[in-house]
């Protein structure tokens, strides 16, 4: 019964989280999310009905196999955490530094474009040095 109301408590906090704005938020509903499954995962094994497997081996030993699952759960919570954690900080840095210089992925006029392009009109960046007339106008 208490590991059911631990459950509700941390499903409930956990989905709180997630629906409130703010990244960090969305992380830490994650968190609590995964502690719930790890709960009932530990509620699914029985420990309360059996004993320790190192006090005595025989039928009322405790099964390991919910214990593999917790740990196994305990890991992939971490990991999804670190990611989602990465994110945050990716997501919150500056928005106008150009990581990838000009013509990269991040430039707005997109690979392949240079100003000097944008300048001379012609949109290649095979096509050479514009070519003007006596009254500086575009031949």
């Amino acid at each position: 019964m208490s590991a059911a109301v631990l459950v509700g408590t941390l499903v409930a906090a956990g989905v709180f989280l997630l629906l409130r704005p703010g990244h960090l938020r969305v992380v830490l509903g994650f968190v609590l999310l995964g502690h719930a499954v790890n709960v009932v995962l530990l509620a699914a094994g029985g420990l309360g009905r059996r004993t320790a497997a190192v006090h005595e081996v025989g039928p009322d030993t405790a099964d390991p196999l919910p214990q593999a699952f917790v740990l196994t759960a305990i890991v992939i919570t971490f990991g999804v955490t670190v990611y989602l954690l990465s994110l945050l900080r990716r997501g919150t840095a500056d928005p106008d530094a150009d990581d990838d210089g000009p013509g990269g992925l991040t430039d707005p006029d997109g690979p392949g474009e240079t100003d000097a392009d944008e300048r001379d009109g012609d949109g290649g960046p095979w096509a050479g040095p514009a070519r003007t007339g006596p009254d500086g106008g575009r031949r």
